[in-house]
């Protein structure tokens, strides 16, 4: 197994219902309960090492594999997440002008 170098290629990527397996097999590495989406998987060199939930931020990762600076990452990603999604304003619906509104038939 490769470790990671300086030139080690990370890359954060949300993870897809593709990625199921992937949570799995990291869980079942690193002894965790699996993740579910929403989740954010790590890769290094293109091999997924690491995850982290958007909804409770824990983290499985590979522990045959350095991953500190990748978990350092992934629970950077996960706090920017919560931050946007909780300073985002909620879009209010407004009917479009010119907009048929429907009528109620009388009985």
């Amino acid at each position: 197994m490769r470790a990671m170098t300086n030139s080690s290629t990370i890359a954060l990527r949300t993870a897809t219902h593709r990625d199921a397996a992937i949570l799995d097999k990291l869980a079942a590495l690193d002894s965790a309960p699996p993740l579910h989406a929403p989740a954010v998987v790590a890769l290094v060199d293109g091999r997924p090492v690491a995850a982290a939930s958007l909804s409770d931020a824990s983290v499985v990762a590979d522990p045959f594999v350095p991953t500190a600076d990748v978990v350092e990452l992934l629970q950077a990603r996960v706090a920017a997440t919560a931050s946007a999604a909780a300073t985002r304003p909620r879009r209010i619906r407004r009917p479009r002008l010119g907009a048929r509104v429907p009528r109620l038939r009388a009985a």
